[in-house]
């Protein structure tokens, strides 16, 4: 099941992503969590000190490998530096599965422990000193679009993407890409604009969408996100001694976690199970396709000086069954 978490900056969508991704791993889940954000907390929410985190490989730094690993032997892409971030997949293309050992996660994804359980962290890396003035922060999440776009994954497998603020996501196919996304919002004004821009990029994808009221300390409060956002709205959490001591660096055992906000982390659980009976993996390739034929034609075949649409395999479906050739 791919998740995102989406929301303002501020909103809380890292700490509520993270509690997710520890909830997950508490019942024994493989899980693989991506910082997919321009300012990188994830590895810090999930308790890793600043010199663990500062050594997290950066995917952008690994995109070739990516590439050339995804692209296998599918006869319509020629090289690896003809693939951009929408290419999909077709026959001879290599796939990832969460709970395989492959180099993509050889080089981008470090082990994480959680209580007694571990998960699989990657982050798209920091801008750097030579990024500022010249690139974009849609070049560095162009490597988990492509790892999105060639994943299959299964009912109990868990790909948790904490996503760049605000609707930055929407600059690209990959907002496409989750079976639920969350939105963290505040019973703020702010949080309610993210909220309505989110609904109305999505409403023409089918994107499955459920609001997190968080920061919600009354009565008032919720009856503000219930005026504001209706039946979307799923359930809110408020004030954590538990994440308060984590971010002091003194984190406690999960399971002593408020018993409220425990309570939402299962509903949140039920509600991305639940996402699993409307899985539509003929819709899912087909808006994959959709965004790459746009990307090409915007700027993609340009860049490659080849015609990317070539890059479509007409017969192709993504599923959970679908067979891929694996590294000799």
């Amino acid at each position: 099941m791919k998740i995102a978490f989406v929301g303002k900056g501020g909103s809380g969508k890292t700490t509520l992503s993270s509690l997710f991704i520890r909830h997950l791993a508490a019942a024994r889940l493989p899980v693989i969590a991506v910082d997919a954000d321009i300012n990188q907390h994830l590895g810090a929410a999930l308790g890793l000190d600043e010199t663990e985190g500062a050594a997290l490989p950066a995917m952008g730094a690994h995109l070739p490998l990516i590439k050339d690993y995804l692209r296998g032997s599918n006869p319509r892409i020629p090289s690896a530096e003809s693939m951009i971030k929408t290419t999909p997949p077709g026959e001879g293309s290599r796939l990832l599965r969460v709970g395989e050992d492959n180099p993509v996660y050889q080089a981008c994804a470090r082990l994480v422990k959680l209580d007694d359980w571990a998960v699989r962290l990657m982050a798209t890396g920091p801008f750097t000193e030579s990024d500022l003035g010249v690139a974009c922060y849609h070049s560095k999440v162009g490597a988990v679009e492509l790892c999105l776009n060639h994943l299959v994954d299964g009912r109990e497998e868990y790909v948790v993407v904490d996503m760049t603020a605000g609707s930055d996501s929407f600059a690209s196919g990959m907002f496409t890409r989750f079976d639920m996304t969350f939105l963290v919002a505040e019973p703020t004004r702010k949080g309610i604009a993210v909220y309505r821009q989110y609904k109305e990029y999505a409403r023409d994808f089918g994107v499955p969408l459920k609001v997190v009221g968080n920061k919600v300390q009354g009565p008032e409060d919720l009856a503000f996100l219930r005026d504001e956002v209706g039946d979307d709205l799923l359930v809110t959490v408020g004030h954590s001694d538990w994440v308060r001591a984590m971010e002091k660096g003194r984190p406690a055992p999960f399971g002593r976690l408020e018993e409220g906000n425990r309570h939402a982390l299962q509903t949140l659980h039920r509600t991305a199970d639940a996402a699993y009976g409307h899985r539509d993996w003929e819709r899912y390739t087909r808006q994959m396709v959709h965004f790459h034929l746009k990307n090409a034609e915007s700027w993609g075949n340009a860049k490659t000086g080849v015609d990317l649409a070539a890059q479509v395999d007409p017969s192709f479906v993504l599923f959970e069954g679908t067979a891929a050739p694996q590294p000799a």
